[in-house]
């Protein structure tokens, strides 16, 4: 077989296996959202609490307990004040956000929105979010409970469970979360769970330079406070789907 013959050959048979695996991928068959969107998949529960992926019936659900009220309107625990403006505006100020942050699960921007039931019943979204997962395994907490729901140490229990999830589950390498010093609720969550202070700036809230604390936790602080968080969540935490979402946020980019 001369030079020629064995590089055509060769060639030829390059070509029949990207053949046959284009033909495979095109073959195949997705029957389910999950199969295409693992994130739709993860549930992480604790007793009767839980943290699910928000569909559209659920967001309606989450829009209606907005507009129902989330915080003293005295106080605005947010930076940007989504819920400013008549219960429709704030109702679909839920919706669209979480419109738009659906398709931001992935290794360049991964954005985690699950809204958090409590005995079936729809309480308030806890999330997480940040940049360049494979590489700095690093996201920032934030979350919001229905005012109906407060003081019942909900928001505590929820924290607890998303942090089983983020480290357990999806194994970040660390956690922040921020609060403005005069949101007691939300500042006295990231200490009972463990994080640590990680500094107080100052910025912009609603057109006031306002003092605003950095929490950060670490995989070695978080082993240090894991069982702690498995008793603040009211028990054992139980997590369903995250192999798969943990694949498809470390599978190498084509």
């Amino acid at each position: 077989m001369t030079g020629i013959t064995l590089i055509a050959a060769t060639a030829s048979s390059s070509l029949q296996s990207e053949s046959r695996r284009i033909c495979q991928t095109r073959s195949m068959t997705f029957d389910s959202l999950i199969s295409l969107w693992p994130a739709a998949g993860v549930r992480a529960r604790a007793r009767n609490l839980e943290l699910r992926w928000v569909d559209d019936e659920l967001a309606v659900e989450l829009a209606s307990l907005a507009a129902r009220g989330i915080h003293d309107p005295e106080r605005m625990p947010f930076n940007f004040p989504w819920t400013r403006g008549s219960a429709r505006e704030v109702a679909r100020n839920v919706l669209t956000y979480q419109w738009r942050t659906r398709q931001d699960v992935g290794p360049a921007r991964l954005t985690l929105e699950y809204a958090v039931l409590v005995d079936g019943t729809v309480v308030g979204v806890q999330g997480a979010s940040g940049a360049s997962w494979p590489i700095l395994r690093s996201v920032e907490t934030g979350s919001w409970l229905g005012r109906e729901f407060h003081g019942r140490g909900i928001g505590t229990r929820m924290r607890a469970v998303l942090l089983h999830l983020l480290f357990d589950g999806l194994d970040a390498a660390e956690v922040t979360s921020t609060a403005f010093e005069d949101n007691r609720a939300s500042n006295a969550v990231s200490l009972k769970t463990g994080y640590l202070l990680d500094g107080t700036a100052r910025v912009v809230r609603e057109g006031v330079a306002t003092p605003q604390n950095r929490y950060r936790m670490t995989r070695e602080r978080w082993e240090e406070v894991r069982y702690v968080n498995a008793r603040l969540a009211g028990g054992a935490v139980a997590l369903d789907g995250v192999t798969e979402l943990r694949d498809h946020l470390d599978a190498p980019a084509h």
